[in-house]
């Protein structure tokens, strides 16, 4: 009999193509939607004719109770929070109680209600943050450098104590930067993406960018719902990082992103390094204060070792090829756009 599989953040990058994973190997999937009304909720209905919703709010328990009664799920993946790093400065008690206290209570709704399913929880490398130790692997010590940062923290260590505590079967994923082409527009590399194809066309004209020397370890999005799935296909539950092991800068991205695009750069702002391409003739890249953040978080790289070893689990899709798939996909939307 086909599982059942339910999704929170079911509209966000990672939920829209793990419904695409789990519907070609004939799951039920059922993604969980904060009001009838989601403005998203039409483009997904779209994308994924057999994908189902129910209504369900992550800072309300009753909701989540009741949509475990109805969907009474084999899977639990909880990919929904407030997950943009920026914003959580902006606003932390609500990132503390959506990203945060939001994973007590679907895991408490699973227990009460499903509790022989399996559970998989969004942790984030940014929960290592100052780095104790290079590669970051499962046992390194977190110091997380945002409210965002803190509240996956809780969330990570409230699923452990959840499985210890009551034997649910719930794993987490420490998942490293996973990108795509729908990755949301506020996320530094997919507003790089965007920049660069609305300057190519001649929409935009320049581009302003934070700390051009955080190096990050990028990965592809599919290749990581693939590391969920088949983490709750697992004999016994447990967490792993998940990461591609090599680190990149913002500064690299962005001058890939560019060549991709046929776009020269210019770099402008203080404390640039001498190192990149500087090309005169460019479009201004210009580094400003105001995309700082309050405590920088400068460098994550992951050994997914275990994942390799325990899952069989390895990315498929280089850096390089990553940020070229995200520049031509941008491109081709933003020509889709312009006025006939």
């Amino acid at each position: 009999m086909a599982k059942t599989a339910l999704i929170t953040g079911i509209t966000g990058q990672d939920g829209t193509y793990l419904a695409e994973h789990l519907l070609a190997q004939d799951y039920r999937v059922v993604g969980v939607i904060r009001g009838q009304n989601n403005p998203k909720k039409a483009e997904v209905a779209r994308l994924y004719p057999r994908l189902e919703f129910v209504e369900g709010d992550l800072t309300d328990l009753a909701s989540l109770i009741a949509a475990c009664e109805e969907v009474r799920p084999d899977e639990i993946y909880n990919l929904g929070a407030i997950s943009f790093v920026a914003l959580s400065w902006k606003q932390p008690e609500l990132t503390g109680d959506v990203t945060g206290l939001g994973v007590t209570r679907i895991l408490e709704a699973m227990r009460r209600v499903v509790p022989t399913a399996r559970f998989y929880q969004a942790s984030s490398s940014e929960m290592f943050g100052k780095v104790r130790e290079t590669p970051q692997n499962e046992l390194t010590p977190f110091h997380p450098r945002s409210p965002y940062g803190v509240a996956k923290t809780y969330g990570h260590y409230i699923t452990q104590n959840y499985r210890e505590s009551y034997g649910l079967f719930a794993c987490s994923g420490i998942c490293f930067n996973h990108e795509s082409p729908r990755r949301g527009s506020e996320f530094v590399t997919r507003k790089i993406t965007l920049s660069a194809a609305r300057i190519a066309l001649g929409l935009q004209h320049e581009l302003e960018l934070g700390s051009l020397d955080s190096r990050r370890d990028w990965g592809y999005a599919p290749d990581f719902v693939r590391a969920m799935h088949s983490m709750l296909q697992a004999s016994e539950a447990d967490d792993f990082v998940i990461a591609t092991g090599e680190t990149h800068t913002v500064r690299e991205f962005t001058e890939l992103a560019f060549a991709a695009a046929g776009v020269p750069v210019r770099w402008e702002g203080k404390g640039l390094s001498e190192t990149g391409v500087n090309d005169d003739r460019g479009v201004v890249v210009r580094v400003s204060e105001k995309f700082m953040r309050p405590a920088e978080v400068d460098l994550l790289v992951g050994d997914a070792t275990k994942a390799r070893k325990r899952l069989g689990w390895q990315p498929s899709t280089r850096f390089a090829d990553l940020v070229q798939l995200m520049a031509k996909a941008d491109l081709e939307l933003v020509r889709e756009q312009l006025p006939d």
